[in-house]
């Protein structure tokens, strides 16, 4: 279902996650739960993995997440500022340590001059620490293949912030 890389992440997060009694959360626009979905794809996840918030629409960026509808308005949903939101929302709406937020353009449609196709904000978020982001552009062929790539990207980031 996976590909390798993405297998091996997920089994090292739930390990570290796990010796340091931590729970994850995740928070999911254009991966659709494939976060959720790798993370839960590894034995012993339920020691660690809280809950997943798919939020695809916008509406449901506000009404789960408590992302502000002028936010989304001003700035796109595909910004720093709500995948900032989207992390700090899941883990105030979760009994999560740790969350992550993925929000972006896996096209094939939907990329703008400013936004193109494989535009990804990531966050993360963890309990009294900063939120931290990063922006991608995965140049990238299929909408499968930009999903994946931000899968692992956000994996990678959770392990960071266990580190």
């Amino acid at each position: 279902m996976f590909n390798l890389e993405i297998v091996t992440l997920a089994r090292l997060l739930i390990d570290e996650a796990r010796e340091r009694s931590l729970r994850i959360v995740t928070a999911e626009s254009c991966t659709g739960g494939l976060v959720a979905g790798a993370i839960c794809s590894i034995p012993g996840s339920s020691d660690v993995f809280e809950r997943g918030f798919i939020t695809y629409s916008n509406r449901a960026k506000q009404e789960i997440l408590g992302v502000p509808g002028d936010l989304i308005a001003d700035l796109g949903a595909v910004s720093e500022p709500v995948a900032r939101m989207m992390a700090e929302g899941a883990l105030e709406a979760s009994n999560a340590h740790l969350a992550v937020a993925i929000t972006g353009v896996a096209g094939p449609g939907g990329g703008t001059r400013m936004k193109p196709v494989g535009t990804v904000h990531i966050a993360t978020a963890r309990s009294n620490q900063r939120i931290i982001h990063e922006e991608h552009f995965f140049e990238v062929e299929t909408r499968e293949a930009v999903q994946l790539a931000a899968v692992q990207a956000a994996l990678q980031m959770l392990r960071d912030r266990l580190a």
